[in-house]
């Protein structure tokens, strides 16, 4: 029922209605709390019975909540009145693109501003993880300033399942199931061919959808029209547009760009909406373009690439591999073949665990492949594999391993593991550790003996003799920045690669130098790792391995990016990382696979058996469980930086504890439950944040400075908080905030090596945590606030301790991700260690924050778990893969 001019709901006052549509009635209302104008949008009545689509609902607009730029209507809350559902969104004043298109086309010098602005906001969403799904000229608007506004960006997948008429006009959705195949979501005139077929959208959908929207701007008629929706979606699928009727005046550049939009297969579409904003900028700023010649000959060579490699599909044998490596130049040509792990043992696919890991790297010869692979006993190790051999070869004392990269003479490799650095040649001898590494994230090793390597997820690069020695600091985090990862360098030695995580799951890659602290901005990727070979970066773009032209002396982009592999396995998370690597001289491997998913909050019992989730599969990380076990503090990366939610366990309801747009990654509770305090990095480095737990109140900033903090336990007196801090000397190191007084802060272990995951006793007399003192990580107990000695509690490795409520316990994680028990006793002067035993493999995930906590009585776990190991694909070697660039 329409509502009427007058009518409160809640705050709002309505004053008109705006339009209509299968999504809901839009009016205009008046906020009488903040005085200002809004549109609010009215969800149809089914939402109100059926309480899961609701639910649902509510999580995906919290999602869209949480985008913020100038080219995308904000969405500023979902309220309830009665029976009455709504949202609240900003009100845009001005036409919508299909009212200007009414009076015919819109000329090419104003077409083009509106078109970059659009492609400003899809790609900022996309950065975002959010893709719009219904974008079409009734979604746009522009204001009278000139400023465009996208509407409704997501919700069609956040409103799926809803019946709709349907109208190929202006229904926002023929079918609102979105996330299930076989279903059509879309308006008819702007679907995509796969959503026209009832599949899956991507963000590739989003470049279809601009294309028509760019392609009716410029001719004032829809690319795709028939008399009835078969009519309209087999046009879609089967035709063209009718290009020849853009105007003659339409810059080669944009037509080109229309083409690539309006590609019917996916793998030939335009893969990123970054792309199409970078053509309008050019254009837009008179830059050269190619003629439509010119333009049209990278596509044929592109295609012959796609051909060659695809139409390729014999296995590995040692006379292949052989014969390739001596036979003419003249002979050149593309040759893929598969290499499979040994046999028992698999290729790990990469989880949100394994973004720190790159676990493939082909030799700078083109001769070997190094990777890592994992035995049915769940231990990781390095493997080394001859393209001239059937067998691969195992390299002792590489277990844990992660990251592997070659020496320029591809004798030896660098790796990491056990919070170290280290190098081994592959011909013989043991592991040598160069220096600590405590979570790293890629290294890279040039012809002058020196190592760049990332030691933690959030911090500058490093360098290192490759013969060992103290690490220095080669570049430095700025204000935005998280972490700078995975370094490559160039032919020239001298010249490097990397990532510099933004807290998005695209980044900006930088050119930087061993001889400069300058840096230069070369392109935006969407995985962490980048590499130089035969005159081409290598990069993702989602899950598509992309080429682009590269001149290593100019030290500058010569090209269009373009694909030459689909499917790449990716970990999901902000900062990805891809299973990809190649040689110098032409030698490309990868690994299929997509995307890994997120993870599990499960309850355990002692004995490993489940018996219970809380919540959905999402990207959790860092876990604590409240005083009186009612609640959990989870960081949760959806779609944008991570932020900290709050779940009620009996309820299993989660709500979102943070809104800004920086990063938070770690929380602990306050002894009574009732604050909470955590990081933040929206100042440039991780400081300590204190807020009530309820959410009410204001943020009281604890403790900044020019190094990172993350908290990790509160003292039962609530008179101190134990923090970690990382240094660019002493790596990891623990502190206590007092906070009362001064609040100055205090070492309690600060040394050379790496202290970590502290945690009070339930007395507050002791102290457990993790240090790698003996090069090995170990947990210790040392008395608070001292002095006195420590105990080592865990028997062959382990890290993130917790107590048993009663101080009776120490539960801990090996470093092959078994939780264990010791039974211990510090009620007395001296600590007490007992009895340690493995109580079950947790297959949690892993890395530098806490995956697990337990019930005060110490018979259940909360575990971040990973979902069950799936059979992985083998190393797809490609040989010679240029080849198809010169023919």
């Amino acid at each position: 029922m329409a509502l009427t001019s007058g009518t409160r709901l809640g705050t709002y006052e309505v004053i008109a209605l705006i339009g209509a549509g299968g999504m809901g009635e839009v009016y205009r209302a008046h906020d009488t709390n903040l005085g200002r104008d809004v549109a609010i949008k009215v969800l149809p009545e089914q939402f109100a019975c059926e309480p899961e689509r609701l639910a649902r609902f509510q999580r995906e607009a919290k999602m869209l909540a949480a985008l913020n730029h100038s080219n995308i209507a904000a969405i500023y809350g979902l309220e309830q009145s009665g029976s009455t559902h709504y949202l609240v969104m900003e009100l845009v004043e001005g036409p919508t693109l299909a009212e200007r298109i009414v009076a015919g086309p819109v000329p090419v010098e104003e077409t083009l501003p509106i078109a970059k602005q659009v492609a400003d906001a899809v790609e900022y969403a996309h950065d975002h993880n959010v893709i719009h799904r219904d974008l079409k000229p009734a979604n746009i608007k522009v204001t009278a300033e000139g400023i465009v506004k996208v509407l409704d960006f997501g919700l069609a997948k956040a409103m799926s399942d809803e019946p709709t008429a349907a109208d190929i006009g202006n229904s926002p959705t023929l079918s609102m199931a979105a996330t299930r195949q076989g279903v059509i979501l879309g308006t008819a005139p702007y679907m995509s061919p796969e959503q026209a077929k009832g599949k899956t959208a991507d963000r590739r959908a989003d470049v279809w959808a601009f294309g028509v929207v760019l392609f009716e701007l410029l001719t004032g008629k829809q690319a795709f029209h028939g008399d009835d929706i078969t009519e309209v979606l087999a046009a879609v699928v089967m035709k063209d547009p009718a290009f020849d009727a853009l105007p003659a005046k339409t810059p080669p550049a944009i037509r080109n760009l229309l083409r690539r939009c309006l590609e019917k297969r996916l793998k030939r579409r335009l893969q990123h909406i970054g792309e199409a904003r970078i053509t309008l900028d050019d254009v837009l700023s008179d830059a050269t373009t190619a003629a439509p010649a010119a333009a049209a000959a990278p596509s044929k060579t592109r295609e012959r690439l796609a051909w060659a490699m695809a139409a390729v599909a014999v296995i590995a044998s040692s006379a292949l591999a052989f014969l390739y490596f001596r036979r003419a130049p003249q002979d050149a040509q593309t040759i893929q073949f598969f290499v499979s792990p040994p046999d028992t043992w698999s290729l790990p696919l990469l989880t949100p665990a394994g973004a720190s890991a790159a676990p493939l790297a082909v030799s700078p010869d083109g001769l070997r492949i190094a990777f890592v692979a994992r035995s049915p006993d769940n231990k990781t190790a390095l493997w080394v594999r001859s393209l001239a051999t059937l067998t691969a070869q195992e390299l002792a004392g590489t277990d844990d391993a992660s990251s592997p990269f070659w020496s320029p003479d591809s004798r030896s490799l660098a790796f990491f593991a056990g919070g170290k650095l280290k190098k081994i040649d592959i011909s013989a001898g043991p592991p040598i550790a160069l220096c600590d590494a405590p979570a790293a994230r890629g290294g890279a090793w040039n012809r002058d003996g020196v190592i760049i390597f990332a030691p933690t997820g959030n911090s500058g690069l490093q360098k290192v003799s490759a013969s060992g020695g103290a690490p220095t600091f080669i570049t430095v985090l700025v204000k935005g920045e998280t972490s700078n990862v995975f370094p490559r360098f160039l032919p020239d030695g001298r010249h490097f690669l990397y990532r510099a995580n933004t807290g998005s799951v695209t980044g900006p890659v930088y050119l930087a130098s061993l001889d400069s602290a300058e840096r230069k901005m070369l392109l935006n990727v969407d995985s962490g790792n980048i590499l130089y070979t035969q005159g081409h970066l290598l990069f993702l773009r989602e899950a598509t391995l992309m080429a682009q032209p590269f001149d290593a002396q100019r030290l500058e982009l010569t090209g269009d990016a373009f694909p030459i592999a689909e499917q790449i396995q990716t970990s999901q998370t902000i900062n990805p990382n891809a299973v990809f690597s190649a040689s110098e001289n032409g030698v490309l491997a990868y690994q299929t696979g997509g995307a890994a998913g997120g993870s599990q909050l499960t309850w355990f019992d002692r004995s490993g058996k489940q018996i219970g989730t809380l919540g959905d599969s999402a990207i959790y990380s860092d876990l604590e469980l409240s005083p009186d076990g009612k609640r959990a503090l989870v960081s949760v990366a959806a779609g944008a930086p991570r932020d900290i939610w709050i779940y009620d366990v009996v309820r299993g309801l989660k709500t979102r504890f943070t809104f800004d747009p920086a990063q938070e990654l770690e929380s602990v509770w306050s002894p009574d439950g009732s604050q909470v305090v955590f990081d933040s990095n929206r100042k440039g480095h991780f400081d300590l944040y204190q807020k009530a737990s309820d959410g009410s109140g204001t943020e009281q900033v604890l403790l900044e400075d020019n190094l990172d903090k993350y908290p990790v336990s509160w003292s039962p007196d609530g008179r101190f908080l134990l923090y970690r801090s990382f240094g660019s000397t002493t790596g990891n190191d623990l502190f206590v905030l007092p906070l009362t007084g001064d609040r100055k802060p205090v070492p309690f272990v600060n040394t050379q090596f790496g202290e970590n995951y502290g945690q009070f006793s339930p007395d507050g007399r002791w102290i457990a945590y993790a240090s790698n003192e003996s090069g090995e990580v170990e947990i210790y107990v040392a008395p608070f606030p001292g002095p006195g000695g420590k105990r080592q509690v865990s028997t062959a490795g382990g890290t993130l301790p917790r107590w048993r409520r009663d101080g009776m316990e120490i539960f801990y994680v090996t470093l092959d991700n078994k939780l264990m028990a010791a039974a211990v006793n510090g009620k007395g002067s001296s600590f007490e260690v007992g009895a340690v035993k493995a109580l079950f493999d947790m297959r949690a995930l892993s890395g530098n924050r806490y995956s697990y906590d337990v019930s005060a009585d110490g018979q259940r776990f909360l575990v971040n778990t990973l979902p069950a190991q799936a059979a992985s694909t083998p190393i797809t070697v490609v040989l010679n893969w240029t080849a198809a660039l010169k023919k």
